[in-house]
This record gives structure tokens, sequence and C-alpha cells, in this order.
């Protein structure tokens, strides 16, 4: 399943880019929602499964309004969902827009195990829609999965119909997406050489190709604290930048938004100056780390591991006073303020858990994973032109 990191844990109680402001009418706005469904385990429980060197894959969010998407904030920065429109008439749909893969999928009416409160797709009340007939499957490394066939239909971005989209409509789902039924779907943000169907042409791809924006960019924005966030699809939001945006190359080989970090801090004391790769990936709530970084870290903030989950814990009395996890990617540093860095608070035990998890036994995690604990500090444009890149600045 595509919804962030996972960690099955127990508790005892419980993109050099010229970058454009918001002012063209080629400017998709989304906003993005809180998912309420989503919580601490799920989040948990999906982080290390959602990349491995067999298949890797991300999430994404989206609603409608004349350029900008709002997306909602859940479970207190966890997860984050938008609306889209598919078909025609419209049908609103929700789903997690993911900068960690390329799918577009979406639960439909044929789907026995999706009739649960979640919107869903009928193609045959879409007078656009046309069957393909391709069947597809997803399966995740945490044995979540998702199934179906293949049409095309007219989607709505914030406003902007793309023609002939291509939109592959589950007829089965597993339970671990069954219990997120604020969700119809998924909509995928990273390269299309990673699609599970051959010949995809993504939501981003046609946006460009279609002509509906001029300049082959979308900005991220995740709110903090409960806020909502935005994704601006032809150019960004500047009221939401912080100081200057930096340039980073882009890495495709993986498929996804891969950069380089050239080290790491935590306060003044250094973590590591070896150099690594890591993904921007809105598609997971923390951060995942090889083992070696992941200890690393750990040790610069005396965490302990817990092993069953393979996420790192202090005393909540020493959680306000931990120091921020500063990295400098590019010629730019970038922080996780002490406020993020703390995941979850289980009070009972007075154990609050660190938003950074391990790969794992196998340790197999090609890159760090630079998830939502990240994103939402940082506003980060996605160049897909034909140098892809980043652009990253603080956010505000």
């Amino acid at each position: 399943m595509k919804f962030i990191a996972t960690i099955s844990i127990a508790l005892a109680t419980v993109g050099l880019v010229s970058s454009v402001p918001v002012e063209s009418n080629k400017m998709l706005r989304i906003p993005v929602t809180r998912n309420p469904d989503f919580t601490f385990q799920d989040a948990a429980a999906k982080a290390r499964a959602r990349y491995s060197p067999h298949h890797l894959v991300a999430r994404w969010n989206t609603n409608t309004t004349g350029g900008v998407v709002i997306v909602k904030n859940q479970q207190q920065d966890s997860a984050y969902y938008g609306t889209v429109q598919l078909g025609t008439p419209p049908q609103n749909l929700t789903v997690d827009f993911d900068t960690g893969s390329s799918d577009f999928w979406v639960a439909s009416t044929d789907c026995k195990t999706c009739k649960d409160g979640r919107p869903i797709y009928d193609p045959t009340k879409s007078s656009t829609y046309q069957k393909d007939g391709r069947k597809w499957t997803i399966t995740y490394e945490d044995n979540s999965s998702s199934s179906g066939y293949t049409g095309y239909d007219t989607l709505t971005l914030a406003g902007k119909k793309i023609n002939h989209q291509l939109v592959e409509l589950a007829t089965q789902v597993s339970s671990q997406f069954q219990k997120l039924n604020t969700l119809s779907g998924l909509l995928g943000l990273a390269f299309d050489t990673i699609a599970t169907v051959k010949g995809t042409v993504t939501p981003m791809d046609n946006l460009i190709q279609q002509k509906l924006i001029t300049h082959p960019v979308f900005g991220v924005y995740l709110g903090k604290n409960g806020k909502n966030g935005e994704y601006i699809f032809g150019g960004y939001d500047q009221a939401h930048i912080k100081g200057n945006l930096t340039t980073v190359p882009v890495d495709t080989t993986h498929g996804v938004w891969e950069i380089n970090v050239s080290s790491l801090s935590a306060g003044s004391k250094p973590v590591t100056s070896t150099p690594f790769n890591a993904i921007l990936d809105t598609g997971t709530s923390i951060l995942v780390a090889t083992n070696t970084i992941a200890t690393e870290i750990g040790n610069a903030y005396s965490a302990k591991l817990d092993s069953q989950s393979g996420l790192y814990t202090v005393s909540c009395n020493a959680a306000s006073s931990l120091p921020a996890l500063t990295f400098k990617i590019g010629s730019g540093t970038f922080e996780v303020p002490s406020d993020s860095l703390i995941f979850y608070q289980d009070k009972a035990s007075n154990t609050c858990y660190l938003a950074l998890q391990n790969a794992g036994s196998d340790n197999q995690l090609p890159f760090v994973i630079l998830g939502d604990t990240f994103l939402k500090n940082n506003y980060v444009i996605f160049d897909a032109g034909a140098t892809p890149k980043v652009q990253i600045a603080a956010s505000q």
C-alpha cells in the first residue's frame, strides 16, 4: 500500500529552474487535507516497506480551485489527501498525491471490497470513459495490494481537464487499503519509468503535453501542526517560501526524485560527513534511513532503538530540548526543527518516538527517504523538464 511509512508496532497502551510564482492562469493549485483515517501505527508501519530494490513507488494529493489544489492534513501531519474529478460529468474522488510513485489508480464500482463509504468511481456514468482492459496488480513490501483493469477518461485537476488520462480501476484492494475508507486511491508524481502499466503517460506529463501548464513544474507545500497544504501545478507560491531557493540536480535512476545530501548534523554536532542519496517523498510520513545512518542519527540524540518497529525513542522530558536535524544539500542547509522530530508520544510510559526509522534487518533501502517530516518544513519545487531538478527553500 502506498500511504506512508508503516511500522507494525505494538504499544503498551495502545527539483536550474526558472520557477514561476502563482500568477498565470496555467497554474493549478490543489489543496491537501488531513486524512482522518490515518494513525501513528499506520504511518510507522509502512516506511520501510515502501521501497525495496524490486518495487519503487510513491503517492499524491489533489483538490480543485482554478490552479491550486488544497491538500488536507491528517492525523497531525501523518498523511495528506486532496480531491480530483474523473469522468463526464465529473465524479469527486479523494487521492493521495505521491512523489514516490507513478500510478494513478482509484477504487471502482467493480470493487466489492471498496464499498465502505469512500468515494468510488463509476465508469458507466461517464460519457468520456473508454475501456482499455489491461490487467494490473500492485503489491507492496508490506503485502498490501490493489489490482484491476485499465481505462481512459477525463481527469479534472484544479479545474483543468486532462483528456484521455490512463486510470487504473481497482476491482480489489487489500485490508490495509480498506481501512483508509476516506481515500479513493493514489495519484503518482514520480517518473513514468516505474509505472506499473507499460506506456503510462502520467497526469503531470499530460498536463505538459496538453499545454495545460506553461512550466513543467509543481510546487509542494505541506501544512504543519495540523494545517492544510497545497500543490501548485505549473508554478509555485512565493508566500510559502522563506529565504532563497537552492537548485539541486535529480538522479532519475530509480524513477523517483532522488538527490544528494552532502552532510548531516544534529545542532552543532556532526552526524555524518559522508554524502548519501535521498528521495523527496510526499508518500512517506517520516524519515527512513539505512541502518548505518539511522544509528548515527539516533546516537546524536541519545535515542534508543525500538527493535520491533525500527523507530528511535527518547524520554518525553528531553523532547523539547532536541536540536534541529540539519541537511546540507547543494549550496543550502535545510532543517527539521525539534518540534517535528517527535512523531508520537506515548504519555503512559513518557516515551516519545522520533520521526526516524531504520531500514530493518535486510538493510536493503537504496536511499534515505525524506518524507513529510522534512517536506512540511521545506518548500520544494519539482521540475520535470528535460533535465529534472528540484528547488528547495525553508517553508513558512
